[in-house]
């Protein structure tokens, strides 16, 4: 393609994805099907890679790319972020009213949701998302940009050119949260308590591609600072958003007169239960700009506005049961089983008792009445004991697993009680799932729905037996054929020609993520030799510390760990690292990558630079033998010029490398 017809038809990309992106995410009302927004994708960014010199900022390619590690840099606010008085009676309300009417008698108040998530400042120029910030104290937060370009109802391009500051919220949906803690608790991690923790914890990732997979929304109510346009009025100014393409506030609705203002007060807490999102109390602010500017401020919050909470809503019930489940990494979690009871606007009957620490800390026993909320109004959780039944006895989770009956343990820096039984049938699908899984062994098809059925069917008791699966194992389940089942034999066999790394990742080895996977595929080159390494050559490895060391030894040490290798390798599963090693050139050198290189993405060149016997580290530090460098590097780039060190373009890299 020649480049004036590729710079045409990226422009004509770019903007019919954003639009179809503003119809999805925004306007929840999509004209395409996901296929056809997908292949659109796919052109812009072929393009972009044979031209890179026309990536802009508003490509939709680039709402997930590079790191950021560069961020969380401190940006000091324009206009500040400021906090607002909170009211928990409506006699408080109508003591703001008074306040206000005595200034201006003819004031009038806009009543919106406020939602329950992490406020955060979005600044455009000339139409183009530039920046964007966290709250922080109000006046100084942080730079996550990067991470708030993963968040798809954000537009990258306003459909004016305008340059704008703007606030908002990001938030995390109730169904999403629900999701991400119902996936915490299988896979035995620690679950955020709520949507606004969830959000806060998931937007400042040093991995973008983090942010996206948890599915961040926002909503924008209020504009900081704009050039050239005139706005007087609260409720004009989140119109005037709209027509920008923001996706704002999702109601807003003006008052003359106090009464009324209780009365919408009354409604948002009639349906707060109802809605998609989490929220923790309604706004009100004066409307007008002028008026708000002569009511003016304390040291702490604006006079014009007033945020009212709710209480939540706490029930009694009675605990009949405390059922033991067993997640993916074999930890036994507590489930306590109510009377039911209606809660927030939905019947509760269970809620999480997370471990033994919690169950003691509240001294829950069978029979006992306690008190449960909803927390952020989604998760059930029990907040006290009322009264314990009569001849009650305290709990304690069981010293064998409920599953296959194998001792559990509880090692002394953690509060979860553990099956370590690698063949524990509880465990089963869940290990299944990681060993198929886009990191692990990448077995394309081989999803959820389809090992379940696999399972069930009697065709899996354990992750070898993957490879002893044909063709007409797969035609014996529903709604499989000669060609679908003959794509995931291709792809069973394909897997099989994997580095040893993705083996060791998948193998489910606690402590040993995908890095430190690599780190052991690359150091030991075998899988044998991994598995006769003892403590004192684990811990040699820098980036292995004992605990982890410790895991991967107790993890061999088992039989059941030994005949699944075996077995794996009687299946031709490659057993060997397959890194590829030019010489020795970069021994001993550490590399700093930062900025967009012009023909290499970060991956890439960190390959290049272990071939050659180097390494790459994301921080600079006095340890550091080379920067390399692209456009737009940030504060790496500025704390290598400060300590002296080697910054190097990716021509000299290409120097280096001939």
């Amino acid at each position: 393609m020649q480049f004036e017809n590729a710079k045409e038809r990226a422009r004509e990309l770019r903007d019919l994805l954003n639009y179809h992106s503003h119809k999805y995410y925004v306007e929840d009302n999509p004209e395409i099907g996901d296929y056809e927004y997908d292949m659109l994708q796919r052109e812009l960014a072929a393009i972009e890679k044979e031209f890179p010199e026309l990536i802009t900022p508003d490509s939709p390619t680039q709402r997930v790319g590079g790191s950021a590690d560069g961020l969380f840099e401190p940006v000091v606010h324009t206009v500040p972020l400021e906090s607002l008085q909170d009211a928990f009676s409506i006699e408080e309300v109508r003591a703001f009213d008074i306040r206000v009417k005595d200034v201006f008698a003819d004031a009038e108040y806009v009543v919106e949701p406020k939602i329950d998530g992490l406020s955060v400042a979005l600044e455009y120029e000339n139409g183009v998302f530039v920046r964007g910030s966290t709250r922080g104290d109000g006046i100084i937060g942080e730079d996550v940009t990067a991470n708030l370009r993963t968040v798809n109802s954000i537009p990258l391009r306003l459909k004016e050119n305008v340059t704008i500051e703007v606030r908002g919220e990001v938030y995390m949906p109730k169904k999403v949260f629900a999701a991400l803690v119902e996936e915490q608790e299988l896979n035995g991690e620690k679950t955020f308590k709520n949507p606004r923790n969830a959000a806060a914890g998931s937007l400042r990732q040093k991995n973008p591609k983090i942010t996206a997979s948890r599915n961040l929304d926002i909503f924008v109510f209020n504009i900081q600072r704009i050039e050239g346009v005139n706005i007087t009025g609260h409720k004009d100014s989140i119109d005037y958003l709209k027509t920008l393409g923001f996706k704002t506030i999702p109601f807003y609705n003006k008052f003359n007169t106090v009464d009324a203002v209780l009365d919408e007060l009354s409604r948002i807490g009639e349906i707060r239960s109802s809605l998609p999102f989490d929220i923790d109390g309604a706004v009100i602010k004066t409307d007008s700009f002028a008026q708000r500017a002569e009511i003016g401020s304390t040291a702490k919050f604006p006079r014009w506005a007033l945020a009212f909470k709710y209480p939540p809503e706490e029930k009694e019930t009675t605990v009949v049961d405390i059922e033991v489940a067993v997640g993916r990494t074999g930890v036994l979690t507590p489930t306590a089983v109510f009377e039911p009871v209606l809660v927030a606007g939905s019947t509760v009957s269970r809620a999480t008792l997370h471990n033994q620490d919690f169950i003691d800390e509240k001294d829950i026993r069978l029979g006992d009445r306690v008190l449960i909320r909803k927390a952020g109004d989604i998760i059930p959780e029990v907040i006290k004991v009322v009264s314990h039944a009569v001849n009650s006895e305290k709990f304690i989770l069981p010293s064998v697993c409920p599953s296959c009956g194998a001792k559990v343990i509880r090692e002394e820096d953690e509060a979860a009680v553990r099956c370590v039984n690698p063949e524990c049938p509880a465990q089963l699908l869940r290990n299944l799932i990681h060993f198929c899984s886009r990191d692990a062994m990448d077995i394309e098809g081989m999803g959820d729905a389809v090992l379940e059925k696999l399972v069930s069917n009697g065709l899996l008791s354990k992750a070898s037996e993957i490879y002893t699966l044909k063709k007409e194992d797969f035609m014996t389940l529903e709604g499989f054929k000669d060609k679908s089942s003959q794509n995931l034999v291709d792809a069973v066999e394909k897997s099989k020609q994997n580095d040893l790394s993705k083996l060791v990742f998948a193998l489910g080895i606690r402590h040993v993520g995908q890095k430190a996977g690599k780190i052991l595929a690359d150091y030991f080159g075998t899988m044998e030799n991994i598995m006769n390494a003892d403590m004192e050559q684990l811990t040699a490895i820098e980036g292995f510390g004992s605990i982890m060391a410790q895991s991967v030894v107790d993890f061999f040490a088992l039989p059941q760990t030994k005949n699944e290798i075996e077995a794996l390798a009687a299946y031709g599963v490659n057993m060997n690292s397959q890194k590829e090693k030019i010489d020795n050139r970069f021994e001993g050198k550490t590399f700093v990558l930062t900025g967009t290189l012009p023909t290499y993405s970060r991956n890439e060149a960190s390959e290049i630079i272990e071939k050659f016997g180097g390494k790459t580290a994301s921080s600079v530090s006095k340890k550091t033998s080379y920067v390399l460098a692209g456009e737009d590097a940030g504060s790496k780039l500025v704390k290598a010029q400060a300590l002296g060190l080697a910054i190097i373009s990716e021509a000299d890299f290409n120097e280096m490398i001939k």
